[in-house]
């Protein structure tokens, strides 16, 4: 039985060269035939290295989306206009948010999209909390608050378009459908330090856009599975939203990457 081992919020950046080599081999020896990675390799400085060395060190095929880490000291559309590039002759690595779906198996499709928090849950205008992604994203740091609000909503619209775009395809073709996706599409899976998070932090921790989405695809194709692998809080998290819809966040610590203890049957 082919199956899938996901990781998320690896942060590499904070390791050294040889470290990120040593993890790197831990996967070749996963008995997982193919991994995913749920955002947030490292950031943009060290994103194009990363990508490299992940494709020369580990000898499986790779499906990632990027976190919004993977965006620091650079823009939004520098970063997605050069991955393309960078992956152009990779035979192991696929940037999932500019493809539609991928097979994995006769029964298993998987999607994704890198997605945003877009400030439509919780209390955004009222919250005091500044993330650094309002500084060290080009596109988010903005003088007003308000411009920054209307940034997050089209980033999160955009990963709900592709949803909507994609997963009739997926849903019509598999049994079970994997999204792959940065930030957690429902209030109740944003956990902060294991809590639910305030009205105040989940402006800045779920996609409700994306969420809605998944929502209306779910009820759509009642006899699909879909299963929602995110990260984003670093705080883990397993709910049922629908009979045929699942959400889970993986946990991560900063220096401790690691392989989410889940792992799929492919089929």
């Amino acid at each position: 039985m082919r199956c899938l081992a996901w990781l998320t919020d690896l942060h590499l950046n904070f390791l050294t060269v040889e470290q990120i080599a040593v993890f790197f081999g831990t996967l070749n020896q996963h008995s997982a035939d193919v991994l995913v990675i749920s955002g947030d390799l490292t950031d943009s400085a060290q994103l194009q290295v990363t990508l490299k060395m992940l494709e020369h060190l580990v000898q499986k095929p790779v499906y990632f989306v990027c976190g919004n880490h993977d965006y620091y000291h650079s823009s939004i559309a520098q970063v997605r206009e050069s991955i393309p590039q960078w992956l152009a002759s990779s035979p192991t690595l696929t940037w999932l948010s500019d493809q539609r779906v991928i097979e994995l198996s006769p029964t298993t499709g998987l999607v994704g999209h890198d997605g945003w928090a877009d400030g439509r849950y919780g209390n955004y205008h009222t919250s005091p909390l500044i993330l650094n992604d309002y500084v060290l994203i080009e596109e988010l740091h903005l003088p007003r608050a308000q411009d920054r609000f209307l940034k997050v909503i089209e980033l999160g619209d955009q990963a709900a378009a592709h949803f909507h775009k994609v997963m009739p395809t997926a849903l019509e073709e598999y049994q079970q459908v994997i999204v792959v996706t940065h930030v957690p599409p429902f209030a109740q899976a944003a956990l902060k330090d294991g809590e639910f998070s305030t009205d105040f932090e989940l402006p800045h921790y779920a996609n409700r856009a994306a969420g809605e989405a998944l929502i209306d695809l779910a009820k759509q194709h009642p006899r699909k599975q879909i299963t929602v692998l995110c990260g984003h809080t670093h705080s883990a998290c397993d709910l049922q939203i629908l009979p045929n819809l699942r959400v889970v966040v993986g946990h991560a610590e900063y220096r401790k990457p690691a392989i989410q203890p889940l792992v799929l049957e492919l089929g």
